[in-house]
């Protein structure tokens, strides 16, 4: 949820446990106090958060589980984590280090309820929004690649040179010192940036995950040296830091070199000579410089640092911890000036033998409070403007979403959207017998690249009749639109709401297929029903795949065993081929254990494309009669019946409900 608070509103989550380490789970708000430079603070909001760890559901005869094409924001809330990879800082020879630990994170630490971001300090082509899609979060951390500079010990036994009028060995520069120190600035600023970006987000602990080898460059060159570059860096850290404070963003620190030697690196300066001293000491002190500054920064946000250890999965399992169970609280701070200085925290329970982990401290506001600029006249209501820049969903107004692309006029491809909504969360007004209430429907479009696309604003004004009010309450409202975007992969997001301040949204990974590319492809699979047309209201501002299904496309997914299934999907095929040949296309409806209990299937000849490339629409109606409720897979699949026997197939989990 999105909240809009007072600049002095302090929002802290402090982690409660016992001797024995144990997260101590039975609190009041009357256990704790908060003091602010020593000064006692009045909360005026205390919760206690137990975040279940969910698990992906799969049938019993897929090797993995299926993604699911509907996405919603009514999933138990889990955690946050912001996954920061500092490519510009950890060594290209321990790539592979990094990927498997952070691939250990994600496979195993991960629940479905989860949703995590995969954010590079250095380049910026391989980024991954909030999603809780663990493939494409694996798909991210697969482009990494370490891009750390050589070392300063070893660029300086690399110049090393006899001094002409001493005849000594001598050290010769550094040559990447300027390049260093741009690197430190340039992952403080990330840390900042990221930390600014999540102080939208309240009323949940934000973790950040720093995965790398810490600040190459001796920040200590700073102490006493005002207005040098080392100034220059310290201050930057500094920033990070507050930032980070301010946002509540517990940062974890983690160094995927593990247990190592530094002294092993020297073997890069095989042949160097011992005349200029201990090299070795030189290496081990630029790593403890290093990892003081990711130990540093975990401490004052209130997370912890992960440092010469290969024993990754204990520290991830407090990681989980940490981020599982905690207490929040919030109040408004007595100290109303914007003088920009730290103010230190300290929580405190009345409960003896038990110890509390918070953050640290914060930074003041600075300067004078800034004013919202004035909304247009046309300027959707704030709330559901709020709700579609929000960085994860908002469940402020339930809602669930379908969307999958068909071939739509060229370049781009027709998004066919379904948004469903709980309607009784609005303020319907009898006026005159008809119920009546304004609503706003927001849509957006970003793709890999950071590239944005204008999406659809529905404004929706509803005068409905009882009856209708009735059902439309009781069973949802349905809003089916379409989005036009040229092939790539998205986050598409969804906002909804009404004037006064209610509103939801729903973040939506899809990946728009070039369907002019390959021998074979398939569109989307859009799902209707007869029960789920009758029972929620639906407007349609656009009709995309009117002409092909009996009913709009759902995003419900739960059908009763008395309704019957209607689906449609495309089948495009590029290879022109002059021997006529059939496209033989089904679709099954498979039980847990893999066993068909509904199908259907027919083929097409490749006479009706008249030799030129085009599409194959397939639609077909499954009766779930005797169909026995539990988890089923829609299983639709075309294969050419030409050289290559090409193949394509979707899958869709449908549940048949009591």
């Amino acid at each position: 949820m999105i909240f809009r608070a007072e600049v002095n509103y302090v929002e802290l989550d402090a982690i409660v446990t016992d001797a024995a380490g144990n997260v101590v789970p039975d609190l009041t708000q009357a256990d704790f106090e908060v003091l602010e430079d020593r000064k006692p603070q009045k909360l005026t909001t205390f919760s206690r958060v137990d975040l279940p760890i969910e698990k992906a559901e799969r049938p019993l005869f897929a090797s993995a589980p299926i993604e699911p094409d509907v996405q919603t924001n009514r999933a138990v809330e889990g955690r946050v984590y912001l996954i920061v990879l500092d490519d510009l800082n950890t060594a290209l020879a321990r790539t592979p280090r990094v990927k498997r630990t952070v691939r250990q994170f994600i496979e195993t630490k991960f629940g479905v309820n989860d949703v995590a971001a995969v954010v590079y300090t250095g380049r910026s082509d391989a980024s991954q929004d909030f999603t809780n899609n663990p493939r494409l979060l694996l798909a991210a951390v697969d482009k990494f690649t370490g891009r750390k500079l050589p070392s300063a010990t070893l660029n300086k036994l690399d110049g090393a040179h006899a001094d002409p009028t001493s005849g000594q060995i001598v050290a010769g520069p550094d040559i990447d010192a300027a390049e260093r120190s741009y690197r430190a600035r340039a992952v403080m600023g990330s840390i900042r940036t990221l930390s600014e970006f999540m102080a939208g987000v309240r009323g949940r602990r934000k973790a950040m995950l720093w995965f790398g080898e810490g600040i190459d460059y001796d920040v200590m060159q700073a102490m006493g040296a005002e207005g040098t570059t080392a100034s220059i860096v310290l201050e930057d850290i500094r920033n990070a830091i507050a930032a980070a404070q301010r946002s509540n963003v517990a940062v974890y620190t983690i160094d995927p070199r593990g247990l190592f030697n530094a002294g092993d690196d020297l073997i890069e300066a095989g042949g160097t000579t011992d005349d200029l001293g201990m090299p070795t000491a030189s290496l081990q002190a630029e790593v403890r410089n290093q990892q003081e500054s990711l130990r540093q920064v975990a401490i004052d946000t209130g997370g912890f640092s992960v440092l010469n250890t290969n024993d990754f999965a204990t520290a991830f399992d407090r990681i989980i911890r940490e981020n599982s169970s905690y207490y929040l609280l919030g109040y408004y701070s007595t100290n109303d000036k914007r003088d920009g200085r730290l103010r230190k925290l300290q929580v405190r329970v009345t409960r003896p033998g038990v110890t509390v982990r918070s953050r640290s401290g914060y930074i003041g506001p600075r300067g004078k409070a800034g004013t919202p600029p004035a909304a247009g006249p046309d300027a959707p209501p704030q709330a559901i403007a709020d709700a579609l820049a929000s960085p994860l969903p908002v469940s402020g107004v339930p809602m669930r979403v379908y969307a999958g692309a068909f071939k739509g006029m060229p370049p781009n491809a027709a998004v066919a959207v379904a948004v469903e909504m709980d309607a009784s969360q609005f303020n319907f007004v009898n006026r005159n017998g008809l119920w009546v209430e304004d609503l706003t429907v927001l849509s957006s479009a970003m793709n890999a690249s950071g590239k944005s696309f204008p999406g659809e604003r529905e404004k929706l004004t509803l005068s409905l009749k009882p009856d209708t009010h009735t059902r439309v309450v009781e069973h949802g409202l349905r809003v089916v639109t379409q989005m036009n975007l040229p092939p790539g992969r998205y986050q598409l997001r969804f906002a909804a709401g009404n004037g006064s301040g209610k509103a939801g949204s729903v973040l939506y990974d899809l990946e728009v297929p070039d369907f002019s590319k390959g021998p074979l492809a398939m569109s989307g699979v859009a799902l209707t029903s007869r029960e789920s047309t009758n029972e929620m209201g639906t407007i349609r501002p656009k009709n995309p795949l009117g002409d092909y299904l009996p009913g709009p496309p759902v995003a419900t997914r739960d059908f009763r065993p008395a309704d019957t299934l209607t689906l449609f999907t495309e089948i495009y095929e590029n290879a022109r081929s002059g021997q006529p040949h059939q496209v033989a296309i089904k679709a099954e409806l498979r039980s847990e254990g893999g066993r068909v209990v509904a199908q259907a299937a027919e083929n097409r000849s490749s006479s009706e494309l008249q030799g030129r490339n085009g599409g194959y629409g397939f639609s077909s109606s499954l009766a779930l009669a005797g169909v026995p409720p539990g988890l089923y897979v829609l299983h639709v699949e075309a294969q050419s019946q030409t050289e290559g026997l090409p193949t394509v197939s979707r899958d869709v989990e449908v549940r048949v409900i009591p």
